[in-house]
Parts: structure tokens; sequence; C-alpha cells
């Protein structure tokens, strides 16, 4: 399985907004009207990541989820990661 580095990743980062790279993985910060607005989002991206078979890192506080994509099993950044980072995207339109 591929991996990428920041720079080989670049060219997928700029078609995804607001994702950054960060040790091996991308990661992004959304931030809601409150509480429920984030847990929902969670649990539409935890059904969406399901789906998928690969699973995020999730990380939230109050109206703020954080998100975090790397294949723990290829130990990088792979294809998987941009497929569900387009995948949540999606969700928020």
């Amino acid at each position: 399985m591929e991996t990428y580095n920041e720079y080989t990743a670049k060219p997928f980062l700029d078609n995804l907004l607001d994702w950054e790279f960060n040790n091996n993985g991308i990661e992004k910060k959304f931030v809601f009207k409150n509480f429920n607005q984030a847990l929902g989002f969670i649990v539409q991206v935890g059904i969406l990541a399901e789906k998928a078979n690969h699973h995020p890192e999730l990380f939230n506080v109050y109206n703020k989820v954080t998100i975090r994509l790397s294949t723990h099993d290829a130990n990088g950044l792979t294809n998987k990661d941009f497929n569900l980072a387009k995948g949540i995207e999606l969700l928020l339109k």
C-alpha cells in the first residue's frame, strides 16, 4: 500500500478544504453550533467509517471535533485516508 509524505500528499490536500498533513496523517478541526450538532456529526462519520472499514481518530470537546486520518496498518497516509476525508466533506454539504 503506497504511503504519502507531506510533499506527495500536497496535490490531494489541495482538493480538501482545510485538511492539513500532520505526523504521517491528515487532520481537520470542525466547529459546530453546539454539542448536539457535533455529536450528530461524529455519529455520521462513524457510520461512514464503518462502511469503509477505515476508522479515524475522533476528538470532541463541546462543539469542536478534530478528526485525524492515518492508515495504521500501513504506518502512514494512504488513499484510504483521502477517500474517507472526501466522504466526510460530503456529509457537510
